[in-house]
């Protein structure tokens, strides 16, 4: 079987706060090192009442200090939010502090919305083109080179695996032509999932970074004993999702039995979209899901990811499916 790796948001659950998030993240990346996953993985997201992990190169440095082989890196870095040599320094430094377990995945969305973006002084000014430019600029920052007047500080000279991130064909198409690996967010927004992988193989040109295309898909796993045990955890993701595509953000709630049933059909179709690319049930059926998808897509490595309220039963989760494909 493909690698299996972890993507987490350090989701803040309702009576938690950020530490807690924070401390659980730490410590599903601890669990995922014993369990065998390649990376566990942060994603930058700004003012969301239910997400610990803003601060990402900070909390990856966190998780970082309480594991020891495992892969830690940004599902992703929103590069339109920063200045690339920042980002440059940031990873850098923490390819120094753990060297040879570092990933920085580049997305260009905000991860918040317009209101949150103007707080960063973020450019909002539509350019195709200026998240191609970044990140060049980004990675000639971790070449290095003589005769440079600005210098990645940590950061030159070291090797920091860089991927595209996307939910859309812009994405693939960008990976291809630099010749990166491409994670493609398929656990909330699949609709062009196929589409972007067809591109992506199709237009790759090999790199110094890759000599092949390599394509990693998110992915939602909730396994629990039982199909039923495993509908009611998933229930708190989605009544997240209802309110945060309602504009009402929160944090993740508990799990309610047959919360989809007492939905009106818009947002029961919100949920049902959100969920595509999921596995939600026994091992037995969490199982053949799983192969049915890596089947489908033909997916080089799987990003899992399952916000789950209680803790022990994520850890639970994620242990079941890595038991599942040990080997």
């Amino acid at each position: 079987m493909i690698p299996f790796s972890i993507l987490d948001l350090a989701p803040i659950v309702e009576g938690g706060d950020a530490r807690q998030a924070l401390h659980h993240a730490r410590d599903l990346a601890r669990h995922a090192e014993r369990c065998g996953y390649k990376r566990f993985w942060m994603a930058e997201h700004h003012s969301m009442p239910g997400i610990a992990s803003a601060a990402t190169a900070v909390a990856l440095a966190f998780v970082g200090e309480g594991t020891s082989t495992i892969r830690i890196g940004a599902g992703g870095i929103m590069l339109p939010n920063h200045a690339p040599l920042i980002i440059a320094e940031q990873f850098g430094t923490l390819e120094s502090l753990f060297p040879g377990r570092i990933d920085l995945g580049l997305g260009r969305a905000p991860g918040t919305d317009q209101a949150a973006a103007h707080a960063m002084r973020r450019n909002l000014a539509s350019d195709d083109n200026q998240f191609p430019r970044d990140v060049v600029e980004l990675m000639d920052y971790f070449k290095g080179g003589d005769g440079k007047r600005v210098r990645a500080i940590p950061g030159e000279g070291l090797d920091i695996p860089v991927w595209i991130l996307g939910s859309s064909l812009f994405g693939a198409q960008l990976a291809a032509m630099l010749g990166l690996p491409y994670a493609f967010a398929s656990h909330f927004a699949p609709a062009a999932m196929m589409d972007a992988i067809r591109i992506y193989r199709e237009r790759f040109q090999p790199s110094a970074q890759l000599d092949k295309p390599y394509v990693m898909l998110g992915f939602n796993a909730f396994a629990a004993d039982t199909d039923e045990e495993a509908r009611l955890l998933a229930t708190s993701v989605q009544q997240a999702v209802v309110n945060l595509r309602f504009g009402h953000p929160s944090k993740l709630p508990p799990p309610v039995e047959d919360y989809a049933e007492t939905l009106q059909p818009n947002a029961r179709a919100i949920i049902d979209n959100f969920l595509t690319c999921s596995a939600i049930g026994s091992p037995a059926t969490v199982k053949a899901a799983i192969e049915a998808f890596v089947a489908q897509t033909g997916a080089d490595e799987l990003m899992i990811t399952a916000q789950i309220y209680d803790h022990q039963a994520r850890l639970k989760s994620h242990e079941t499916v890595a038991e599942l494909f040990a080997g």
